[in-house]
C-alpha cells in the first residue's frame, strides 16, 4: 500500500462510507417527498371544502352566506396541521442540503471530504438527537405566505360577493348589516369578527416573514460552519434555522 493510498483513506471517506452517505442521502430525499405530498394533501382539503362552501352559499339567491363563514374554521385548522408537518420537513430538508453542499459537491469535484470535518460531526449529532430547526408560528407563516393567504382572499371575496349580490344589489349601509347578520348576531359582530379573523392572519404572516429576514444572515453560517451548536426551535426564541436565508444563499426557492 503506497503513502499516497494510506493519506486518501486517512483523510478521505472511504468507498464504504460513500455508499452508506449516498443512501443516507436518498433516504433524506424521499423523507422531503413524502412530507411534501402530504402538505399537498391538506392544502387539497382546504381547497375542496372552500369550494364547496362556495357552492353551497351561491346555489340560491336566498342561500345562507354561513358556510363562507365556518369554512375559514375548517380551512385554518388544515394549515395548522400543514404547520406541523412542516416542521419534520424541515428536519429533513436540512439534511438534505448539507449533504449536497458538503459532500456530494465536493466529491464532484474531485474531493472525497473528510469524515471528522466539522459539518460530518455536526450531521452525526443531528441524526442522534434531531431537533426541529423552525418555530412553530415561523411555519405557520411559511405555509400562509405560499398557500392559504390566497385560499384565505378567495373566502373573504367570495363572502363578500355574495352579501353583495344576493337576492339584489346592495342599496345601502343598512342592507350590508342586515345581509351579514347570522341568527341572533348583528351584522356588525359579523363583519367586525371576519375583519379581525382575516387581519390576524395577515399580521400572522407579516410578522413571521419579518421574523425570517432578520434570521437568514445567521441561519446556514451559524448552524454548520461556526462552532455554535444547534439548539431546538422550542428552547431558543431565535432558532438558528431559515429557509428563506438558506434559498437566498443557494438561489433556492423555499416551498
Amino acid at each position: 500500500m503506497t503513502q499516497s493510498t494510506r493519506t486518501e483513506e486517512r483523510h478521505g471517506f472511504d468507498d464504504a462510507e460513500i455508499g452508506a452517505l449516498a443512501h443516507m442521502f436518498r433516504a433524506e430525499v424521499y423523507r422531503s417527498s413524502v412530507f411534501r405530498m402530504r402538505f399537498d394533501n391538506t392544502t387539497n382539503w382546504a381547497v375542496v371544502t372552500t369550494g364547496i362552501a362556495m357552492s353551497a352559499s351561491f346555489s340560491s339567491a336566498v342561500a345562507s352566506p354561513l358556510p363562507l363563514v365556518l369554512v375559514g374554521l375548517l380551512v385554518s385548522f388544515f394549515l395548522l396541521i400543514e404547520a406541523r408537518r412542516y416542521r419534520y420537513f424541515d428536519i429533513s430538508r436540512i439534511r438534505t442540503r448539507v449533504l449536497e453542499r458538503q459532500f456530494c459537491a465536493p466529491l464532484l469535484a474531485g474531493e472525497r471530504g473528510h469524515p471528522k470535518s466539522e459539518w460530518a460531526r455536526r450531521l452525526a449529532e443531528d441524526y442522534c438527537e434531531p431537533r426541529y430547526r423552525i418555530s412553530y408560528a415561523r411555519a405557520v407563516g411559511r405555509r400562509l405566505r405560499s398557500n392559504y393567504a390566497w385560499i384565505f382572499a378567495i373566502q373573504m371575496l367570495a363572502y363578500y360577493g355574495k352579501i353583495a349580490i344576493h337576492p339584489a344589489p346592495l342599496a345601502s349601509l343598512a342592507d350590508l348589516w342586515q345581509r351579514a347578520a347570522v341568527g341572533p348576531i348583528p351584522g356588525q359582530l359579523m363583519v367586525t369578527a371576519g375583519a379581525i379573523f382575516f387581519g390576524g392572519w395577515f399580521c400572522v404572516g407579516a410578522v413571521t416573514l419579518h421574523q425570517d429576514h432578520l434570521k437568514e444572515a445567521r441561519d446556514w453560517h451559524l448552524l454548520w460552519s461556526s462552532g455554535t451548536a444547534p439548539r431546538p426551535a422550542d428552547r431558543d426564541p431565535t432558532p438558528p434555522v431559515s429557509e428563506v436565508g438558506i434559498a437566498r444563499r443557494l438561489r433556492l426557492k423555499p416551498r
